[in-house]
């Protein structure tokens, strides 16, 4: 890419963000343009689709979620690192409105620009929950899948405007639900797996 190419690439995005994390995923496309101070065309000439601009804006935060959880798989304790893992994946997912729903599509969308960074993330997620599960910290009930859509669930809570003051508390006691309770706690021991069918 030509050197005023990319310059003009980095401010489209660099604007994209903005009214993104203003509007959420759907936001204008023409606003966006407007705003950048170029014609619809040359947007279109950057991203062919909303889908590929979106994809742009969330590649580098999905890949440092991916690194995140690689380096938690050997720096942390796995009941701490599957939870500071856990949260910042919520936090991600708060950045924009409506990327909640986008990322859980473009997982059951192999043909999606989004598809193979959200496979990753997912699994990378996975390798951290069993990487607990293996040492009796992680409640073994549970699957990647199943985390993956308590983010989903947390990040909902915190788009709400009613309930988004609750979101700190209510990622607190899904957290604690995830990892197992040590039988010394009241006698609530390790909860049983439930049966798959």
């Amino acid at each position: 890419m030509r050197a005023d190419a990319k310059k003009n690439y980095d401010h489209l995005l660099a604007v994209a963000r903005a009214v993104v994390k203003e509007q959420g995923v759907d936001a204008s496309l023409r606003d966006i343009a407007r705003q950048a101070d170029v014609g619809l065309g040359t947007l279109y000439r950057h991203f062919p689709t909303r889908e590929a601009l979106l994809e742009a804006l969330l590649r580098t935060s999905l890949d440092e979620m991916t690194a995140l959880a690689a380096e938690l798989e050997t720096s942390g304790a796995p009941d701490e690192a599957l939870v500071t893992w856990l949260r910042d994946a919520v936090a991600f997912t708060q950045t924009f409105q409506g990327v909640t729903a986008l990322l859980t599509a473009a997982l059951d969308d192999p043909k999606s620009a989004l598809h193979a960074s959200c496979v990753t993330v997912r699994a990378a997620g996975t390798r951290l929950l069993s990487r607990a599960q293996a040492v009796g910290k992680a409640r073994s009930d549970i699957d990647g899948t199943e985390l993956f859509a308590l983010i989903a669930a947390l990040a909902w809570l915190g788009d709400q405007p009613s309930l988004g003051r609750h979101a700190d508390h209510l990622f607190e006691i899904v957290a604690s639900a995830i990892l197992t309770i040590p039988a010394s706690d009241g006698g609530r021991a390790q909860r049983r797996p439930r049966t798959r069918s």
